[in-house]
């Protein structure tokens, strides 16, 4: 399989001749966050990280998407965290897209590069160092996990987009294909990860809507995306939070594949009330 590349932030700030008009929004629907907007000043910095900052993509909101946070971490040379979550429910999923990392869970380290892919559970005592010379990045997914009395909980694991079939969407002929890390019918699981890859001129031939929240980070290429009532051109960098039954579908634009980093909550009956999330 041949080796991928992705976008990665490199901060920085626009000059002051920049002009303003750009494609961010933020609907009651969706939100689009272009490359364009993680600059240096938007990042944020968070409690026992070394030489680490976040562009935080998204978060839970009342009224909007609200099972998810999507970062992207910058870790330096040296960098890393002992402590990185400090929420006792929280399960994760990190998929690097430039450089390497160290990730450590319970005791067993594992040295990860550019495409790396870890699902680690709530349980799971983990750390993060970058022992190399260069930065790494890593998009960084958080949950609260939704355990079920009589299900066991999942494992964690750590593997690479490359060493991960993807599987073709039926009718296709593989120009739709997704590539998953977890077994659908794994019921442990209450979210999954996956990346979604589209061959220049594939489509998602219906207005795609359910119940599913969705993070869509743009890895490599372009398309036109329909987002609620809108059309939107996406490319590479570009980020898509959309809330539940939020209509979606698209066309890829080319000349190469279009190819994104795809969040959904899956596997649980729906929460009835405050209660029910836990609040």
């Amino acid at each position: 399989m041949a080796e991928n590349t992705y976008y990665v932030p490199e901060g920085g700030l626009p000059p002051q001749t920049q002009l303003l008009t750009d494609r961010a929004m933020f609907t009651d629907a969706y939100a689009v966050i272009p490359k364009g907007t993680l600059s240096d000043i938007v990042t944020s910095f968070l409690p026992f990280w070394d030489h680490a900052r976040f562009w935080v993509l998204s978060r839970p909101l009342s009224g909007f998407a609200e099972t998810f946070s999507q970062y992207i971490a910058e870790v330096q040379p040296g960098g890393g965290s002992d402590r990185p979550e400090t929420e006792p429910s929280v399960e994760a999923v990190i998929f690097v897209v430039d450089g390497g990392i160290t990730l450590t869970i319970d005791g067993v380290a594992h040295d990860m590069q550019t495409g790396g892919y870890a699902y680690l559970p709530h349980h799971a005592k983990w750390t993060v160092r970058n022992n190399s010379s260069v930065a790494a990045r890593f998009h960084w997914i958080r949950k609260a996990f939704q355990a079920v009395e009589g299900l066991e909980l999942p494992d964690a694991f750590v593997t690479n987009e490359n060493h991960v079939e993807p599987t073709p969407m039926p009718g296709t002929n593989g120009k739709w294909a997704t590539t998953r890390f977890v077994d659908p019918a794994d019921l442990r699981h209450d979210m999954h990860v996956t990346l979604v890859t589209f061959q220049p001129g594939a489509v998602i031939p219906f207005a795609e809507t359910h119940v599913m929240e969705h993070g869509l980070y743009v890895l490599e290429g372009k398309a036109v995306y329909r987002l609620n009532q809108d059309w939107v051109e996406v490319e590479a960098g570009d980020y898509m939070w959309l809330r539940a039954f939020c209509p979606q579908a698209c066309y890829a634009g080319g000349p190469g594949p279009f190819r994104y980093l795809l969040y959904k909550d899956v596997n649980r009956h729906m929460p009835m009330g405050l209660q029910a999330h836990g609040r």
